[in-house]
């Protein structure tokens, strides 16, 4: 399947339908979002208070998780799943401070993040960078098309941050996963980040509320423990699926530990 053009991109663009991506530019603080989906993340904020903070410590998360993988492991390739919006320190740009000449495709299938990614998502000219508009559920054809950009033979980081929930069935959830890691060579890493329902049960419980009357996405909340499963037959780094605020956080000791947000996550290594 060819990537759509960027004018077939904008003929998609539903202003009247909220989008996952554009909430979560809005809590970002970015702009690229529609009144419908500021309407969303308003309702969202009201029923789950939190939500920016949940969308704040994802960030960063992905820079610690990139920043890790370049430095510490010696990753260059990167397949980011789900990318979102584009906003700072995309993957491209922390893993391209690292080493120039990395390698990143991104993959989401809302209209409005090709259109800005394409004009955003520019890569270093020793790397490489590309876009592909598809769904986390083809994996063949994602595979297939990251090949142009991405060298199979060597290893890559398959992130996938706030996708897993879209796939509401554990098992089939797993096995994506796994079809994904085995086109992939040892060496490889895995890493995921989920919205769960154990910080704030009730809230969490209310969100499903809504979700479950149609009234926002459909997106399963996982326990950590359900988050965990998808680490299975890999080596969990430590330390291990926690909540993203704390894995691998920054701040001095005398700050004490972050508080638990209710998205957790982690980073395996294939062998």
């Amino acid at each position: 399947m060819g990537d759509p053009s960027p004018s077939d991109a904008f003929d998609r663009i539903d202003t009247t339908r909220p989008s996952q991506a554009r909430a979560w530019n809005y809590w970002l603080g970015g702009k690229d979002y529609y009144p419908v989906d500021k309407e969303l993340a308003d309702m969202l904020e009201q029923t789950y208070p939190g939500m920016q903070e949940i969308a704040l410590h994802t960030r960063a998360f992905l820079r610690r998780a990139v920043r890790h993988l370049a430095e510490r492991e010696g990753i260059r390739q990167f397949l980011d799943i789900g990318t979102g919006l584009p906003t700072v320190d995309n993957t491209h740009e922390v893993a391209q401070r690292v080493d120039p000449a990395s390698r990143i495709v991104y993959v989401d299938n809302d209209p409005v993040v090709l259109v800005h990614a394409r004009a955003l998502l520019t890569s270093h000219p020793d790397g490489a960078c590309d876009y592909l508009d598809a769904d986390v559920r083809d994996p063949d054809d994602i595979l297939g098309r990251a090949a142009r950009t991405l060298d199979f033979s060597e290893p890559i980081a398959l992130l996938m941050l706030g996708v897993m929930g879209t796939v509401r069935d554990d098992d089939e959830a797993c096995a994506l996963i796994g079809r994904y890691l085995h086109a992939m060579p040892a060496g490889s890493f895995l890493v995921v980040e989920d919205g769960t329902n154990v910080v704030k049960p009730q809230a969490a419980a209310q969100a499903e509320q809504l979700r479950d009357e149609g009234q926002v996405y459909s997106y399963e909340l996982r326990t950590p423990e359900r988050i965990a499963r998808f680490f299975d037959g890999l080596e969990l780094l430590e330390p291990g699926v926690v909540s993203v605020s704390r894995w691998r956080y920054e701040g001095e000791a005398i700050d004490g530990v972050p508080d638990e947000v209710d998205a957790f996550g982690g980073m395996a290594r294939k062998s």
